[in-house]
This record gives C-alpha cells, sequence and structure tokens, in this order.
C-alpha cells in the first residue's frame, strides 16, 4: 500500500485491507519496531481481530528482518548506480519491482516457523 505519510492510522488501514483480503483464516505478521507500527489505531484493530497476531523483531537487529534484504535488493537494482532526478519516477519503479519479483528467505525455517505453525492447522 504506497502512502504520503507512514503513521499509526495509515498502517491500521493497510491492516484492515489485508483482514479483508484473507477472511477467516489466521493471521500473523512479523513486524519491526518502526513508530507507525504503534499506537492506539493499532491496538484497535488488534483487539477487534484476534486471528490477527503481531510479532515483533527485537530491538536493533535488521539482520534477523527477511525485509532488510528485499530493500536491499530493491536499491540495488533501482537506484544503486542509477540517476533518476523525480521522485515520483524512483517510487514507481521501487513499487514496480517490488511487485514484479520474488524474494527467497529462509527466515521462518530458521526463526521458529514451527513456533507459530499451529496457529496454521
Amino acid at each position: 500500500m504506497r502512502t504520503d505519510e507512514m503513521k499509526a492510522e495509515t498502517t491500521a488501514q493497510h491492516m484492515e485491507q489485508i483482514l479483508v483480503a484473507l477472511p477467516g483464516v489466521p493471521i500473523v505478521m512479523l513486524w519491526d519496531r518502526a513508530p507507525w507500527h504503534s499506537g492506539q489505531a493499532i491496538r484497535d484493530v488488534l483487539d477487534a481481530n484476534p486471528r490477527l497476531q503481531i510479532i515483533r523483531y527485537p530491538v536493533a537487529a535488521p539482520d534477523l528482518n527477511p525485509q532488510e534484504h528485499v530493500w536491499k535488493a530493491t536499491r540495488k537494482a533501482i537506484s544503486h548506480n542509477h540517476m533518476i532526478p523525480k521522485l515520483p519516477d524512483l517510487a514507481d519503479r521501487f513499487e514496480r519491482h517490488l511487485t514484479t519479483n520474488t524474494f527467497k528467505s529462509s527466515f521462518l525455517d530458521r526463526y521458529g516457523l514451527d513456533q507459530i505453525r499451529p496457529m496454521f492447522k
């Protein structure tokens, strides 16, 4: 979900979109500790939707966050050694790369898929 501003209310709206897109199934979201991942709007969505669970990464542990390798690969493909003079064009290229590529990760195999797998049975 592309947005002009990252804040808890925007994140809560995205959470609602995910809940609508995946009705009736448990959802686990793995989050870093970005400021827009906390706040009353987030708590309200979580309180109203017990099938949605959040697992937060430890503080200052980007190496545990599988999303970091996605950003690194995307920056390398789109913005490193490239001249893109307009920010909207750069954003378009980032979004296109993120939505047209897959990024392998063994994070859940290494760090606890067996811990959350019972939720999905």
